[in-house]
C-alpha cells in the first residue's frame, strides 16, 4: 500500500516536472520575443527622432 502511494506520488511529481519544463521553455520564448520587440521599438523611436530632427533642420534652413 505504501509503495503504491509512493509510486502514485512519484508519477504526479514527474508530471509536474514535465509541465514545469514546458512552462520554462515557453517563458524563454516569451523573453526572447520581448527582447526583439524592445529592439524594434527602440529602432522606431530612433527613426522618428531622426525624422523630427530633419524636419526641424529644414524649418531652420540648416540643411
Amino acid at each position: 500500500m505504501a509503495e503504491e502511494i509512493g509510486n502514485l506520488i512519484l508519477e504526479h511529481l514527474k508530471r509536474f516536472q514535465v509541465g514545469q519544463d514546458r512552462i520554462e521553455r515557453k517563458l524563454e520564448e516569451v523573453v526572447t520575443r520581448l527582447g526583439s520587440l524592445e529592439v524594434s521599438v527602440a529602432s522606431v523611436r530612433l527613426d522618428r527622432l531622426s525624422e523630427r530632427i530633419d524636419r526641424i533642420e529644414r524649418r531652420l534652413e540648416l540643411s
